[in-house]
């Protein structure tokens, strides 16, 4: 593996790379992973991309779509579902996971940042997870506002088999009273998924939480994110700021690759495994 050193950056760092200069990073008490979308087995771009052409994505997540046509908006919701449910973590994920478990045992802490809904690192086993945009496997009741994982599979009857890619395919018009409903028995509201739609503000315990986690790491890797959109894409070069050491992995550049310490240009399933193993000096 053969990192790029970023040769321009604004950091005072050693331009030499030496791979005990990586080991000793990887020796820090705590580190942050920044995580974007290539990390995924199964890019949603890709995946949904002729639901997405159908239906208009952009349209359909929003709240104003939501009240329209609640039963539009379950149909591609359900069905995302349905697909990242068939889905396995790849060899990144597992990655990190394993880091967090190994370094917890050395009273250190691996967060995860995500902007992902799609609870891989969660099946990995990562524990500690920031979940910047929701979760694709929680539902938030529009009365009573309780928020609940829900892995059902169909999460109900009335969406078996609907909402796939078929542009012959027409809405199935499900009424209101058969979507998704609060299971609570004083209550039995109508749910949405519980991740942040366009025109929706991130939550603010979460982004509290991803403050305190930027000004406590010490090492923070921003894996296969495009660190274009805001207010994520601001982290790591803050991080980078404070003279932390960063390094990027990911299959080309991006527009803040200059602001960090090293760039590993590259799948991260490749990549990941290697740069988290352990090492030799690593008190067990």
């Amino acid at each position: 593996m053969k990192p790029v050193i970023c040769q321009n950056s604004s950091i005072d760092i050693p331009r030499t790379f030496n791979w005990n200069i990586w080991n000793s990073v990887q020796q820090r008490y705590g580190a942050s992973f920044w995580k974007g979308r290539m990390i995924n087995i199964v890019d949603p771009k890709d995946a949904f991309l002729p639901f997405l052409a159908v239906k208009r994505h952009q349209s359909l997540a929003t709240p104003e779509a939501f009240k329209e046509n609640p039963s539009l908006v379950w149909e591609f919701y359900h069905y995302r579902r349905e697909v990242m449910l068939s889905k396995k973590p790849n060899k990144a994920h597992k990655a990190i996971a394993d880091c967090e478990e190994r370094l917890s045992k050395q009273k250190r802490r691996v967060v995860v940042i995500t902007q992902n809904i799609d609870e891989l690192h969660h099946k990995a086993g990562s524990r500690n997870i920031l979940e910047l945009h929701g979760n694709l496997f929680k539902t938030r009741c529009l009365k009573c506002s309780g928020i609940t994982v829900n892995r059902d599979s169909p999460i109900c009857a009335s969406l078996q088999g609907k909402g796939e890619p078929d542009p012959k395919m027409l809405d199935a018009k499900i009424p209101e009273t058969d979507l998704p409903r609060c299971k609570k028995a004083e209550c039995g509201g109508l749910l949405r998924p519980h991740v942040v739609w366009f025109g929706e503000s991130l939550d603010p315990t979460v982004l509290e939480n991803v403050d305190t986690e930027i000004e406590a790491c010490d090492l923070c890797l921003v894996v296969g994110t495009s660190s274009v959109v805001y207010p994520a894409a601001m982290y790591a070069p803050t991080i980078a700021g404070r003279n932390v050491p960063v390094a990027e992995f990911n299959m080309e550049d991006t527009p803040v690759t200059k602001s960090f310490h090293y760039h590993f240009q590259g799948p991260a399933g490749t990549f990941l495994p290697e740069a988290l193993a352990p090492t030799d000096t690593e008190p067990t």
